[in-house]
């Protein structure tokens, strides 16, 4: 059985390892800023292709380093003054090695980079699956978050949540939001990669379903097409998606640490959509499995096109 299950993860790894390398064009090739070829006098000018960080073979701190650096440095989305929502997975009672929160060693050094950019505040929090105080203390997020700096917030206050319309929603018109979502100047969404029974996969946009008060209403409603609508009303202002050990089967929770194989990743980009293609197509499923990815792309939230996007893949060792 185990020589079984190691040679599934290990095909599994061998897949994810092409599918990253296939994502698009390196960095060294991709335009440089400034050097775009100019518009054709009287024609509109074609749109800026979006950004995909996908680094990969580092720890996880130097990992997001290095893809805030290509992204031009967490100068380029938080400025003094200003209040930031970090909002990571916190939703499961399970230690980091599980694979089924954000590790808490990514979201203590965005909390360390938001507050040296000269942020107000940094707040951190989930509407947990479990109990809260047992996600947050076994996750090790809650500690890394506060010794960091951030003010870390309880997501099963109620009184927390407001009643808001969703007016782009197709089946989601309307949801109680956590205040954080609304009120932050900064929205840094912080998901990790990995597999669920319901929608096939959770990242940047499956993330989201932890800023409304009743979870439940996406599974009664429509899981995939509310996933997507969420977005209509706040999209993050970045996403930064731990693919580090990601769960690849058993998701969302997870049984054991056998359900996780090492990648060694780390994506990033501001359009949502477009990050969560890259890391379907790292877990070995096409956009048209998880549809949510589409119904989002189709309501013209982000791009779902890879090779159309300005892809920049870095190796660290």
């Amino acid at each position: 059985m185990n020589n079984r299950r190691n040679f599934i993860k290990a095909g599994i790894a061998i897949g994810a390892t092409a599918s990253l390398l296939n994502l698009g064009k390196l960095s060294a090739e991709s335009t440089a800023p400034g050097t775009e070829t100019p518009a054709t006098p009287g024609s509109t000018p074609a749109a800026p292709r979006p950004i995909l960080v996908a680094v990969r073979d580092g720890d996880r701190v130097a990992m997001l380093d290095k893809a805030l650096e290509t992204l031009g440095g967490i100068g380029a989305f938080v400025k003094p003054g200003q209040t930031v929502l970090i909002k990571p997975n916190i939703g499961w009672d399970a230690t980091p090695e599980r694979g089924a929160n954000t590790h808490p060693a990514i979201v203590a050094r965005l909390v360390e980079l938001c507050l040296g950019a000269g942020a107000k505040s940094v707040s951190v929090f989930d509407n947990t699956c479990h109990p809260w105080q047992r996600c947050y203390e076994n996750s090790g997020i809650a500690k890394a978050a506060r010794d960091a700096g951030a003010r870390v917030v309880n997501g099963k206050d109620e009184s927390l949540y407001r009643p808001t319309a969703i007016p782009g929603g197709v089946k989601l018109k309307s949801a109680k939001v956590h205040e954080l979502v609304l009120d932050s100047d900064v929205f840094i969404n912080v998901p990790v990669l990995k597999h669920h029974g319901g929608a096939l996969m959770t990242c940047a946009m499956k993330n989201l379903m932890g800023c409304i008060w009743d979870r439940g209403v996406y599974h009664n409603v429509d899981l995939q097409q509310t996933i997507a609508d969420f977005l209509t009303l706040r999209k993050p202002d970045l996403n930064i998606v731990d693919a580090y050990h990601p769960m690849v089967r058993n998701g969302p929770q997870g049984k054991s640490v056998e359900d996780c194989v090492e990648m060694r990743r780390l994506l990033a980009s501001t359009d949502p959509v477009l990050v969560d293609a890259a890391a379907a197509k790292l877990l070995g499923y096409t956009t048209d499995k998880v549809t949510h990815i589409k119904l989002a792309a189709d309501l013209k939230l982000g791009s779902l096109d890879i090779s159309a996007a300005d892809v920049r893949s870095i190796k660290l060792s």
